[in-house]
């Protein structure tokens, strides 16, 4: 097996233990590279991550590496900064395997110049993520007009500009986009690109070194300052007063200034008054989840990249079984493009005749280990209620369009977000027979697809069932 396919089954089985948000926050970000000798090596983008994964998840990750590489290789743990001071040495020319821009779930190999440097010479962006990887939709179609409008250093800009929203809804990707455009079309000018988290140990580590003018003048040098997640220096004090200070400077002269983060300024409640007055008085974009035509768009996307990484054109997937993922996925993008890279990494080209039943079969174990279970029963309660029915109704003989119509949203419902077979659900309808159910399930399908009352009917009950 290559290292890419060995790290896609770790990723999967530790996604599985350690729960998706402890995966999410320390491995998600992590990198595969490898050194011009051979040698493997984990790379994270943080030393603080680096140290969590060292002491909760070290010995299981190479458990789990030398369990499936037959030949045998070692795999060593670094943080990015360790690894970027070895390539500038010259003595690693690096291939960079990554998590997904907005999934934390399986890697893919992509390859990286040493240092890590993209095509914009900005320290820390990610090759990837650039605007034309990502997919604009009406949820996040203001923040992607502005973060174009920001990257063309258009006059008569907003400073600064803020984007939020929750983890996985496409921050970071915007960000790196920004970043890589604006230095292709003003490569005399400077971009400097940070996380919130690394401002926060460069600093520290300046002070602790009594070089804090040399970062001052670093950051405030800069023509276009991007920080990342910018609510994890919230509650710290002096971190924030700095980046208060910094803000005012770069303002004051013109230059421009994008933050991330994961709430809207009012609700940084920890951050000090002024520094959260001043995100306030900029742009704020909020970035709304991703519907469904969204989600269809971003599997799209995604699947013709994986495409590529492997060496084919044309990928394809059957209708049904990218539907079933951006419908069983509505919370987290990142989460539905790891179970298409879970798909890709299990079979290759032959996802191309994958049926849906035998996708729901191989992603069962990694749906969302901590989620509660809805039940049939439960899934008949809620669209009775929904459309003004009985329980019984959806059980009983009578035909009724407005009857059979929301039996047969439920039959699609729970197709989609429970483990039970067609037969089984059909028990469950007053005894009813799998074709029954195939056939609800198909005419579903079709409906939705032209009608958008239905598709956000069927989205609010499985957002409602699934709390």
């Amino acid at each position: 097996m290559s290292p890419v396919s060995i790290w896609t089954t770790a990723c999967v089985t530790l996604r599985g233990e350690l729960g998706a948000d402890a995966f999410g926050s320390w491995l998600g970000q992590a990198a595969l590279r490898q050194d011009r000798d051979g040698a493997v090596i984990l790379v994270t983008p943080t030393g603080i991550a680096r140290d969590w994964i060292r002491r909760n998840a070290w010995r299981r990750i190479q458990e789990l590496w030398s369990q499936n590489d037959p030949e045998g290789r070692d795999l060593s743990l670094k943080s990015r900064i360790e690894f970027d001071s070895v390539a500038r040495t010259g003595h690693s020319e690096a291939y960079l395997e990554t998590a997904d821009p907005v999934s934390s779930d399986v890697p893919h190999l992509a390859p990286a110049r040493a240092g890590g440097a993209s095509t914009a010479p900005v320290p820390g962006l990610q090759d990837r993520l650039t605007f034309s990887t990502f997919v604009p939709g009406a949820p996040n179609e203001f923040a992607y007009a502005v973060a174009r409008r920001v990257a063309s250093w258009s006059d008569g800009h907003f400073n600064p500009v803020l984007f939020h929203g929750p983890y996985g809804f496409g921050k970071t990707h915007l960000l790196n986009a920004i970043a890589h455009e604006a230095t292709r079309a003003a490569p005399e000018r400077k971009v400097v690109y940070l996380t919130a988290e690394r401002f926060l140990s460069t600093f520290v580590r300046a002070i602790q070194d009594r070089r804090t003018a040399s970062f001052k003048d670093t950051l405030r040098d800069a023509d276009l300052l991007l920080i990342d997640d910018v609510h994890f220096i919230a509650g710290k004090q002096s971190t924030q007063e700095e980046l208060f200070h910094t803000l005012t400077a770069l303002m004051e002269d013109g230059r421009r200034v994008v933050f991330t983060s994961d709430r809207a300024p009012v609700d940084l409640t920890e951050m000090e008054p002024r520094l959260r007055s001043h995100l306030q008085a900029g742009l704020v974009c909020g970035i709304e989840a991703a519907d469904r035509p969204l989600r269809l768009g971003i599997l799209e996307k995604k699947l013709e990249a994986l495409g590529r990484s492997v060496g084919l054109t044309g990928m394809t997937v059957r209708p049904e079984v990218l539907q079933f993922l951006a419908d069983r996925f509505t919370d987290s993008v990142r989460e539905m493009e790891g179970a298409l890279n879970t798909l890709m990494a299990r079979l290759g080209a032959g996802v191309a005749s994958l049926s849906l039943d035998d996708a729901q079969a191989i992603l069962r174990p990694n749906l969302r280990g901590g989620e509660r279970r809805v039940t049939v029963d439960e899934i008949q309660k809620a669209t009775a209620e929904y459309y003004g029915l009985k329980q019984a109704d959806l059980i009983s003989e009578r035909r009724q369009r407005a009857i059979a119509r929301p039996r047969q949203a439920a039959m699609w419902i729970a197709k989609q977000i429970t483990t039970r077979s067609l037969p089984d659900i059909g028990r469950r309808f007053g005894g009813r027979d799998h074709t029954t159910v195939l056939h609800a399930v198909r005419r579903i399908e079709e409906l939705k697809a032209g009608d958008p009352v239905l598709a956000r009917d069927l989205e609010t009950l499985v957002r409602k069932l699934r709390g």
